[in-house]
């Protein structure tokens, strides 16, 4: 559970475990073809993607990889999206990734870029990698923008899952780390 945010804030949201009582709700991401136009990979009907998504963050989170976190709007209670710190490997190279998703309802609203940058603070703050990176596809523009509103920069160009992705990158000693 080290590179879970369970119980932490921002201004705006409540970082918590993910719970099968959200399933419904974030059913809508996968209905939405918006939400995953950037991957190149074939999807599965969205019940089923959604059901794969629960699966892997219960294993993420039982074998200490970090794992999304359930993005909860603090004023009417409604699940934003998923937030967290991914343990991930990228060209053989084990690293800790910031991910976000949102559901489209919450998108251009500041929720990604206050979310990402708890999880940086909090990576940062514990001294849990030197450096951290998020993966994302060099079609998805809006990602991009919240990347480098966190501070991180394109370090390269690669094949992830079969998607070109630029991974973007901030060490933990650069000026721009909180």
């Amino acid at each position: 559970m080290r590179y879970l945010l369970h119980s932490r804030q921002t201004e705006r949201l409540l970082f918590r475990a993910i719970d099968e009582n959200d399933f419904s709700q974030w059913l809508k991401f996968f209905e939405d073809p918006r939400a995953h136009q950037y991957w190149v990979e074939e999807q599965d009907i969205p019940l089923r993607e959604c059901e794969k998504w629960y699966a892997k963050q219960r294993l993420r989170y039982e074998q200490g990889r970090g794992g999304m976190n359930a993005l909860i709007e603090k004023s009417g209670g409604r699940l934003v999206g998923h937030a967290g710190l991914l343990v991930q490997e990228v060209d053989g190279v084990e690293e800790l990734e910031i991910a976000y998703s949102l559901l489209p309802e919450f998108w251009n609203k500041g929720y990604a870029i206050e979310a990402a940058r708890k999880c940086k603070e909090l990576a940062f703050e514990n001294n849990f990698s030197s450096s951290l990176i998020s993966i994302i596809s060099e079609s998805n523009l809006p990602s991009q923008k919240v990347a480098a509103k966190n501070g991180l920069i394109i370090d390269k160009r690669t094949i992830y899952h079969g998607n070109p992705v630029y991974i973007f990158r901030i060490w933990q000693n650069s000026p721009e780390k909180v």
